[in-house]
């Protein structure tokens, strides 16, 4: 009989929250934007490429759509994530959420993340405003918890972002560019975030 083995709490979570790896038939990849394929282990992130015998072959009544969903006879999913080493994926945003600043792509959700951990934070979250040097760079716009200042939480999410980066965890460049505190996110009619009018009232406004 097999015997017992100690499982290790936070490697289990972790393997938990990966997506998993590709089963046979599937063939996935992570490419970069001239589809070049991305190297495993998270230092650098792509988007999510794939194609099976049964995936889905376009959009009905969408022929334009379907064209853009499979250039270079791969599905386009439009995940951002990575391969481990072991092969197993990590999807990490979406294409339409991620922050593309200088050339290099950064998560919005891993922003999220780690600024939702401070105190003084109840909501946040990260989108890009444009920039004529880097062509994006990312924002935060977050509500506070009951009783905190508006200093205390742009310090606490600055201070969470600049252990993030120490961590190695970031780069340099993912400090935001501003904090925004409001009283409430706006969402959409199903009640999501709604990053795209954040994004066209601060980054088009420049407000």
């Amino acid at each position: 009989m097999a015997g017992v083995h100690a499982v290790d709490a936070d490697a289990d979570v972790a393997a938990r929250c990966k997506t998993g790896r590709p089963t046979l038939m599937v063939d996935l990849k992570v490419v970069d934007t001239d589809m070049q394929d991305i190297p495993r282990g998270g230092a650098i992130t792509g988007e999510v490429i794939v194609r099976s015998p049964w995936l889905t072959q376009g959009y009905a009544g969408n022929p334009e759509g379907s064209e853009e969903l499979w250039p270079g006879g791969y599905l386009h999913t439009g995940d951002v994530g990575y391969l481990d080493e072991g092969g197993s994926l990590l999807i990490t945003d979406r294409m339409k959420d991620v922050i593309k600043s200088g050339g290099e792509w950064l998560s919005s959700l891993e922003l999220e993340d780690i600024v939702s951990a401070c105190a003084s934070v109840a909501e946040v979250t990260a989108f890009a405003i444009g920039d004529d040097r880097w062509g994006e760079r990312p924002m935060l716009a977050v509500v506070g918890s009951p009783g905190a200042s508006q200093e205390v939480i742009v310090s606490e999410a600055n201070a969470a972002i600049h252990a993030g980066i120490d961590a190695g965890r970031f780069p340099k460049w993912a400090l935001p560019e501003r904090i925004e505190v409001l009283d409430e996110l706006p969402r959409t009619s199903v009640g999501k975030l709604d990053k795209k009018r954040l994004r066209a009232f601060y980054g088009a406004s420049g407000k």
